[in-house]
């Protein structure tokens, strides 16, 4: 049950309660997400999770549960830059409508895993801009990082190497993207479609 895998991991962890508990994925759930939900609500009633959400959940998976629920989820973790936009705008659209946090990882795939795109003349324009506003150097992640959080997203990124989640972590600390700059972005991002992880939101 999930109260077990709960119960488990804050044993593990020597801790009693964890304040953000996802269900991962839906894929081994398909058909009984609306019993699992129930499950990780009475976790949430317990106080062994202050909140609970889900993350890679399509609107078909929704559907399963969302008009049953008593206790909405509070953010759907999802892969989510501007080469989804367009693919993720319906779901963008129910999480608005229940108010639940977009929480994004993989935004910045299109400098990584899928450079040679649209982007790649629109970001530097917009990171010189942001370097002349703020007298400090801005990087093209960072932009992205802008787009995300102009767009309303929790970004989750990571890396090994200090500077640069230094680097990341000072982008709160620049000016916000324009309305132009993120229409910009937007559609440039329109353009192509391109997805790097959990194929099962293509279904």
């Amino acid at each position: 049950t999930v109260r077990d895998s709960v119960k488990e991991s804050l044993r593990k962890l020597q801790i009693d309660y964890v304040d953000l508990y996802l269900i991962h994925t839906p894929v081994p759930h398909q058909g009984r997400i609306k019993e699992v939900w129930k499950q990780m609500e009475e976790v949430y009633r317990e106080g062994l999770a202050k909140n609970i959400g889900v993350s890679n959940f399509r609107l078909k998976d929704f559907a399963e549960f969302i008009d049953s629920a008593e206790v909405i989820p509070v953010v759907n973790q999802i892969e989510f830059n501007p080469y989804l936009l367009k693919a993720t705008e319906p779901l963008l659209a129910l999480h608005k409508k229940y108010n639940i946090m977009t929480a994004s990882y993989g935004g910045l795939v299109p400098l990584s895993r899928k450079t040679g795109g649209p982007l790649d003349s629109i970001i530097p324009t917009i990171r010189e801009r942001l370097s002349k506003d703020s007298g400090k150097q801005v990087s093209d992640g960072q932009v992205l990082l802008k787009w995300l959080n102009a767009r309303g997203a929790l970004s989750i990124t990571t890396s090994s190497k200090r500077d640069r989640l230094v680097n990341l972590l000072e982008t709160t600390t620049l000016p916000d993207l324009t309305a132009d700059e993120v229409k910009t972005i937007d559609e440039a991002g329109k353009k192509i479609h391109h997805r790097n992880y959990m194929q099962h939101m293509e279904l």
